[in-house]
């Protein structure tokens, strides 16, 4: 792992104490160093092969499906089984037992021994017992009122109105997708040796995207059926605009707080490319390319739909700060200080959305300098407890390091307002009302400030009573602590790990931890449901399977996918030559 403080870190990087407050974790974009990005960008210059080598469906578009990926090293393989779904069985929860498809990607050939076993136990999720040669399962449901105009109008002969997936961006939605050694596949080692899939959740980022192709061929298949001689396959544009969805809730919020090494290397990696291009000096050429891209932004935010009254007033205040952006770089000339200019005149004229969207898209303007932190998003973790240390070096690097955790109090009902746990059903994580709600008893240490805070004070009576003694010795007198004391040695000098924020707070919101660890997946289309669930859009706007390796499109053309605009079709001659192509 890489320090912020180490000598390769650019002079210009923003403090932990701007970045890591959680108000704005909570209203960054999806960026070029997001995962999705990250993994079509090494598809497309390694020209990754996906094809399609089984595709058995039903007249109700039930059966099997086995797509083929094939990296310059290796194959792998994404098996996907739809099955009947009853309605009373649909459910986007985790606890669900049954869904429209469930799929895996594995590693090397499928014989049919592996099939079988596949068969009997993927679609059984986390109740199945999996094959060590899977690298990820997951499952998803149908969006059933997109899936069904959509095939209505195919079978018609009509290309499906745009608006509707500008609407609701995809045909499936994810509800889980897992990786990393859970229920008997593949461990996070086994991926980590793997170039193909070393860099964080490229593995299961590929599985949703193989779902999207097989979303759009299920549903030309089913329109086929349907109409054999009227029928049209999707338009290729709105194959493009076409994501997959994903719904989520709580249990994202743990990991961002029991993986702060790897969260320190994300939003490090983001800060340097972020501070990288701060440094370079605008031209007439990068000044029109960033307005263009705040324009197509801009218009992206205002297709934008949600339900979510509180959401929808976040999006309406980022478009207004978009536009007077966009007309402040119309108003100013291009020059060598101009990103620096922007950045503080948005600070004082602009939502904190509308600051992180400007962020974004600097980055985006210099793939040269931001490319290569693909590669440095990951690293080993580990807390190290260093026993010897003096325990009042340990209460001075709390003070130095650590300010932000002791503005807790303990007899202020505000600071103490929620409680996390896990729920007896599968263990979901949860939040409650310290005092109101059931369920204290089991909860979890996800509040790091009022932990940290709480030993900081135990270490000040102690120190008061053994001003020479070590840290082994307040553990002794306090083996509650180790955990915290060793997180706070081995954070010291990685700024970026701890969001500064009590998770306890009354004003605490559980939507940016959410959309924090979204951001770095490539989310798009934020859609909160409540305050503790969201669904959100992948690859939407991203190239074709048969566009990775076609010649005639330059890498530079392929990953120039960030915030997708609503497609205009051109459904006259085209649905004719479609059609004349179909049968």
């Amino acid at each position: 792992m890489i320090s912020a403080t180490s000598a390769s870190a650019p002079n210009n990087l923003r403090p932990a104490s701007e970045v890591m407050k959680l108000e704005r974790l909570g209203s960054m974009f999806a960026s070029r160093l997001s995962f999705v990005r990250s993994l079509m960008r090494k598809m497309i210059t390694e020209r990754w092969k996906i094809t399609n080598t089984v595709f058995d469906l039903d007249s109700r578009g039930h059966g099997l499906a086995v797509y083929r990926i094939t990296t310059p090293g290796n194959c792998y393989h994404c098996v996907i089984f739809s099955r009947d779904l009853a309605p009373d069985q649909r459910s986007d929860r985790v606890i669900a037992e049954a869904w429209d498809v469930t799929f895996a990607l594995v590693e090397g050939e499928v014989e049919n021994s592996l099939l079988e076993q596949m068969a009997a136990n993927v679609p059984l999720q986390e109740a199945g017992r999996q094959h060590p040669r899977v690298f990820v399962i997951s499952r998803a449901n149908k969006s059933l009122r997109n899936f069904s105009q959509f095939v209505g109008a195919l079978a018609a002969g009509q290309q499906p109105d745009p608006a509707w997936l500008t609407a609701v961006g995809y045909l499936y939605r994810t509800t889980a997708v897992y990786g990393n050694g859970k229920f008997g596949i593949a461990d996070f080692a086994r991926l980590e040796r793997n170039t193909d899939f070393n860099r964080p959740f490229a593995a299961q980022m590929l599985a949703v995207y193989v779902l999207r192709q097989f979303s759009i061929e299920q549903l030309n298949h089913l329109a086929k059926v349907q109409s054999p001689e009227q029928a049209i396959p999707l338009h290729p544009e709105l194959q493009r605009y076409l994501g997959v969805g994903n719904s989520t809730g709580l249990g994202m919020a743990p990991f961002l707080i029991n993986h702060p090494q790897l969260i320190q290397q994300w939003v490090y990696g983001r800060e340097r490319a972020l501070a990288s291009a701060r440094q370079e000096p605008a031209n007439e050429q990068t000044h029109t390319k960033l307005r263009a891209l705040l324009a197509r932004a801009l218009k992206h935010l205002q297709q934008t739909r949600t339900e979510d009254q509180e959401q929808t007033l976040r999006n309406q205040e980022t478009i207004i700060s978009v536009a007077e952006v966009i007309n402040w770089l119309d108003r100013t000339l291009a020059h060598h200080t101009l990103y620096e200019e922007l950045i503080s005149w948005a600070r004082q004229h602009c939502s904190l959305e509308a600051q992180e969207l400007i962020n974004t898209m600097l980055i985006e303007l210099y793939p040269e300098l931001v490319d290569r932190l693909d590669d440095e998003l990951g690293c080993q973790e580990s807390m190290d407890l260093q026993p010897d240390m003096k325990a009042r070096q340990l209460k001075d690097l709390i003070d130095r390091k650590f300010s932000w955790a002791l503005t807790y109090r303990e007899d202020c009902p505000d600071d103490n307002y929620w409680f996390w746990y896990r729920s007896a059903e599968k263990e979901e994580p949860r939040l409650g009302i310290r005092g109101a709600e059931s369920g204290a008893e089991k909860e979890t240490a996800l509040a790091v400030g009022p932990r940290i805070s709480r030993c900081h004070a135990k270490l000040e009576r102690f120190i008061e009573q053994s001003p020479n003694a070590m840290v082994v010795e307040f553990l002794m007198a306090h083996p509650e602590q180790k955990e915290c004391v060793r997180r706070i040695q081995t954070l010291g000098d990685t700024p970026y790990g701890e969001i500064r924020a009590n998770l306890w707070h009354r004003d605490m919101k559980p939507m940016h931890l959410l959309r924090t660890k979204l951001s770095f997946f490539g989310a798009s289309r934020f859609d909160p449901k409540s305050d503790r669930w969201v669904r959100i859009t992948l690859f939407q706007g991203a190239p074709l399977p048969c566009e990775l390796s076609n010649p005639e499109l330059s890498p530079e053309q392929l990953d120039d996918w960030g915030f997708p605009l609503e497609p205009i079709i051109d459904t006259g001659e085209n649905d004719q030559a479609m059609r004349g192509g179909a049968q």
